[in-house]
């Protein structure tokens, strides 16, 4: 008998020093098209971290970054049907699937950070809702960031300085008439694609926040950033319905605790990580960043609000203006 113990403990000590692990009970695929440092791509990391520690390694969420599973449409699509089991995307694309969260696109629509997470997690909770009948759960959301213009043709100071110019957006109503509110000219295409169209002139600029800018090195192609904050874009976690009906309850609420805890300290690391590469990209040198008065860019898009009020609910643009004081 105490042989045979022995032999158990030796085979687990080997399995151990070789880094040999036995599988997760469930395994998750995350996807997402930020790449591993970039705030988001670090949450999706931390709650992977996480729901391996609480499920003491019962659940494996695995994380694949840099688009590898596709850019946001492909992976909510894949989603929906099961293809994969998680993601983070943005609520432009969420929009397509979800009318009313489109309201988080709106320009202007937030105070500062803490408005807008009073919001998401009070409104943005009860919009999320109607995913579910979609085929999606929404966990909750993470932040991408403050979003600024840049271009190659010329310093924009004033929404007049943007007549013309070709503003890659996201393939979102909202952001076109945005765009178009503002002067530019919008042109939709997919993330992917965005730092060659850049390179070769396809378009003349883009808006996004710096950690995109940074990351994706958008400031080595492009001449003038204006930091314009137009918008605020969070970054929902997002689940397959059909993966969430699979768990039992102790496992969906580790993946409820892992997911709040994850945002949280993601929310922390993005806000600090937003001035370090504001920082880094005035640093490189390489592009002229530019402070601008907010105010004239802000009457320019008031008509977008307005125009898709019914779509989003004027009750939720009212509860999140309610919320800023």
């Amino acid at each position: 008998m105490k042989r045979t113990i022995r032999l158990i403990f030796m085979a687990l000590l080997v399995l151990t020093l070789s880094g040999t692990s036995f599988a997760a009970d469930v395994v998750l695929k995350l996807g997402h098209i930020a790449e591993p440092v970039h705030p988001y791509g670090k949450g999706a990391d931390y709650f992977a971290k996480l729901v391996a520690e609480k499920s003491n390694g019962a659940i494996e969420v695995q994380v694949f970054p840099s688009s590898q599973l596709g850019g946001q449409k492909d992976l909510v699509e894949s989603m929906v049907y099961g293809g994969i089991d998680m993601a983070l995307v943005g609520t432009a694309v969420l929009g397509q699937f979800q009318p009313q969260i489109s309201i988080f696109d709106l320009p202007f629509l937030f105070k500062d950070r803490n408005h807008a997470y009073k919001s998401l997690d009070t409104v943005g909770m009860d919009i999320g809702k109607g995913l579910e009948p979609k085929g999606i759960k929404l966990l909750g959301y993470m932040e991408n960031g403050i979003r600024h213009l840049t271009n190659n043709v010329r310093e924009v100071k004033t929404p007049a300085d943007m007549a013309d110019l070709k503003i890659r957006v996201m393939n979102n109503k909202v952001y076109i008439e945005m765009m178009k509110a503002l002067g530019a000219s919008p042109t939709p295409m997919a993330f992917g694609e965005l730092y060659s169209a850049m390179q070769q002139g396809t378009v003349d600029g883009q808006e996004n926040p710096s950690a995109h800018i940074w990351t994706k090195r958008f400031f080595e192609v492009q001449k003038y950033a204006s930091l314009t904050a137009h918008s605020y874009s969070p970054e929902p976690l997002i689940m397959s319905m059909i993966t969430w009906n699979r768990l039992n309850e102790q496992q969906r609420e580790i993946i409820r605790s892992a997911a709040k805890e994850a945002i949280d300290w993601q929310r922390k690391i993005a806000a600090e990580q937003d001035k370090e590469y504001w920082d880094k990209i005035k640093a490189s040198g390489k592009i002229k960043v530019t402070e601008v008065d907010r105010a004239p860019f802000k009457a320019a898009t008031k008509p977008v609000i307005k125009m898709f009020a019914d779509k989003v609910g004027q009750d939720n643009l009212d509860k999140i203006e309610a919320l800023a004081d």
